[in-house]
């Protein structure tokens, strides 16, 4: 792919970090569409000198995405968000935000296009989350039909924001919250869904189709904070949390933040659209194509990459054994 152009707008975030590096290994000269250029220095070691640039962009400014797609080959997608904040809003970000740089694509000539959306985007959702994301694919594929459409479950790896914020809770409170224990989620590792994406781009086949992303293994919410609190060698006791109670406390968790027993728990974790995600499993389904369809044909588990980042929230350090193992053996 050498010499060929792709803008990638959503860049600068954990997963876009690990794209662009995917893209640069596969030869593509990458444009970085960011908000804030002047924070991503380090993007520029992505790849060789020059081959990673920075341009200012922002996903409900038409004007700036032109800019950003001027002689792009191809573009990606990854702009989403978790929580609403100000003017980063659900609608605003994803749907209008997904719209604006498929339709300003299409018109810049671009007929390779890669959107990362999520399972369980769906437009009859109670969560706004999962239907600006089924509106964002829709608005894609109306503008770029040869768009490919890729849905990862919740994806792992360093600074994730899933195994990374429950180990930090975990450091700080003697009882997890857990709502929904029984939901099932596929944890795919960002690398494999970087991977993935670049030979996207690349497979004339993948053009038009939509591809849902999951690891090798399915967990429940339970075994995965079961699994968290055991790595970092922090025992903690599990609350479990029914969706009755949760949707209100998610729902106000702006107004619980200030009492201190509630919102220092749940403010930073748990928002109301979260808790009707949590509803749904987050599984692939079986019936669509996946990793191997994309050339990734042995993707990562939790066991072999989560430990080489927990290992931070562990209270004694890298290279002490977890206590917890120690006793399962003396108990065995």
């Amino acid at each position: 792919m050498t010499g060929k152009i792709v803008t990638v707008f959503g860049g600068s975030g954990f997963v876009g970090r690990l794209v662009v590096r995917a893209l640069c290994r596969h030869g593509w000269r990458v444009r970085v569409a960011m908000r804030r250029p002047h924070l991503g220095g380090d993007l520029r070691m992505a790849g060789d000198v020059g081959q990673v640039q920075l341009v200012q962009a922002n996903v409900r400014n038409r004007p700036s995405i032109a800019r950003a797609l001027e002689g792009a080959d191809a573009a990606v997608n990854l702009v989403g968000i978790l929580v609403e904040r100000g003017a980063q809003t659900f609608q605003g970000t994803q749907a209008l935000g997904a719209r604006n740089i498929a339709t300003l694509a299409a018109e810049a000539g671009v007929k390779r296009f890669v959107y990362m959306s999520s399972i369980g985007a769906d437009a009859g959702s109670r969560s706004n989350y999962a239907r600006t994301k089924a509106e964002a694919e829709q608005a894609t594929l109306e503008a770029i039909p040869t768009a490919t459409i890729l849905r990862p479950s919740i994806i792992f790896g360093p600074e994730d924001g899933f195994f990374t914020r429950f180990a930090e809770m975990a450091r700080l409170t003697p009882v997890l919250p857990m709502v929904g224990g029984a939901t099932k989620f596929q944890p795919v590792y960002g690398g494999d869904v970087a991977e993935a994406l670049a030979n996207a781009l690349e497979t004339p086949e993948a053009q038009g189709k939509t591809y849902e992303l999951g690891g090798p293994r399915i967990y429940t919410m339970k075994d995965l904070l079961q699994y968290i609190t055991r790595e970092i060698d922090r025992p903690r006791m599990m609350l479990p949390i029914p969706f009755t109670v949760a949707s209100p406390l998610g729902y106000t968790n702006g107004a619980l933040a200030s009492l201190p027993a509630v919102g220092w728990v749940f403010g930073p974790v748990l928002t109301g659209d979260q808790v009707q995600m949590l509803k749904r499993d987050n599984v692939a389904n079986p019936k669509l194509p996946g990793l191997a369809q994309l050339g990734v044909a042995s993707p990562e588990t939790v066991e072999s990459i989560a430990p080489t980042y927990l290992w931070r929230h562990r209270p004694h350090g890298q290279f002490q054994k977890p206590l917890i193992d120690e006793i399962s053996r003396v108990d065995a």
